[in-house]
């Protein structure tokens, strides 16, 4: 066995890469990174060099592969160590480039150590093993004062911690199916003021003559392509005062090579599209993705980006969810704190101390937050 490190998603067979990685997921598909990569948000000049490892056997079977980037900033990440990264700079040294196992831009928990379905347990843990092991090594071979694996599975970030990782808990609000037969079925959960609360929103939303469409990948025309890319940047411009990572070629690219993964939720105003929200699924779960809007309309982004999406999943049977990082205001909607994980390597050995004595302190606040957040949900006392 052996092993060896990409420069571009490309420098391996797309059949390869997703018999590894799988086709249900739909962020660490050949196809997802690809279009990031060919639409240019994921290279040298926009700070994420792709370094993906790849791990074969001497007769060139891949068994197992890790996303992997060289990070020369920490913005498209949504685990915050830019404390980490002055404190690096005060003491005058580099904490550029640094190694990340992530998807960009993106995020969601999801696998990030892949292998081969032959095999087995034991020899997976044996392989993710061997693999941090060569990571590391790389790590110092460039010079990267860090590695760092965000939003893995839990069982991947134990394995990591076992390994000498410090583990980060953070907290998202995801939904969850209690398989629900319709919206109604899932507000018959509420208590009453907060069931009231919900409806009158969707009804503001009707009363400004807005309708909504959720429309399948293969459905999603080149021109809704285009208007749901002019309205991302008119949101990233009001919110950042950029016009967004990504690119319109990507969002285009991602419709014609996996648009089984693709629900788009369009919002019309006297038959012009005028705002619309972009939905990944797999079979398990629906992730929150993009939003955009030309016009404001009282709770269009409630409605686009949450109601309409608990409906998919109620409809298709899936069961969570994710909308996406942050946001308090979800909580009354009905999405649960749901804890989310990230694990640390610092080469510095006193940077790294530094760093564990800090997530050991931070650790039960995040708990304590995810437990009074939790008491705000909107459901029946049970």
């Amino acid at each position: 066995m052996y092993f060896q490190f990409i420069t571009s998603i490309t420098d391996i067979d797309r059949d390869q890469w997703n018999r590894i990685a799988g086709t249900d997921y739909p962020f660490t598909r050949f196809e997802f990174l690809a279009a990031l990569e060919s639409s240019g948000a994921t290279n040298a000049e926009s700070g994420w060099q792709p370094l993906h490892l790849l791990a074969k056997t001497d007769d060139d079977e891949l068994l197992g592969l890790v996303p992997l980037y060289i990070k020369t900033h920490s913005y498209g990440e949504y685990v915050f160590d830019w404390a980490w990264a002055d404190a690096y700079h005060r003491n005058g040294i580099q904490y550029y480039p640094k190694l990340l196992t992530a998807i960009p831009y993106t995020p969601a928990t999801g696998p990030r150590f892949c292998f081969s379905d032959d095999l087995a347990e034991p020899h997976q843990l044996e392989l993710q093993v061997e693999m941090t092991k060569t990571i590391k090594e790389q790590a110092q071979k460039i010079g990267a004062s860090s590695w760092h694996c965000l939003f893995p599975e839990y069982p991947h970030a134990q394995r990591l911690e076992e390994a000498g990782f410090a583990l980060r808990q953070g907290c998202q609000f995801h939904w969850y199916n209690r398989d629900f037969t319709s919206f109604d079925d899932f507000l018959a959960t509420f208590n009453s003021r907060k069931r009231k609360n919900l409806k009158k929103e969707r009804q503001k939303v009707h009363a400004q003559n807005v309708q909504l469409i959720r429309c399948e990948g293969r459905d999603i025309s080149r021109e809704h392509w285009q208007k749901f890319y002019e309205f991302y940047q008119l949101t990233y411009l009001k919110r950042s005062g950029h016009d967004g990572y990504l690119t319109g070629d990507f969002f285009e690219t991602l419709g014609r090579t996996m648009p089984e993964h693709l629900m788009m939720v369009q919002a019309f105003a006297d038959d012009k599209l005028v705002a619309a929200a972009l939905c990944f699924k797999s079979s398990t779960h629906l992730f929150g993705r993009y939003w955009g809007c030309r016009e404001e309309f009282d709770s269009l982004h409630f409605e686009a980006c949450y109601y309409q999406g608990i409906e998919y999943a109620i409809e298709h049977g899936i069961q969570c969810f994710d909308p996406g990082a942050q946001g308090e205001h979800k909580i009354q909607r009905g999405f649960t704190p749901t804890a989310t994980w990230s694990s640390h390597w610092l080469a510095d050995e006193r940077f790294d101390n530094a760093v564990r004595d800090f997530l050991q302190r931070e650790q039960p606040g995040v708990e304590q937050y995810m437990i009074e957040t939790a008491e705000l949900l909107p459901f029946k006392q049970e």
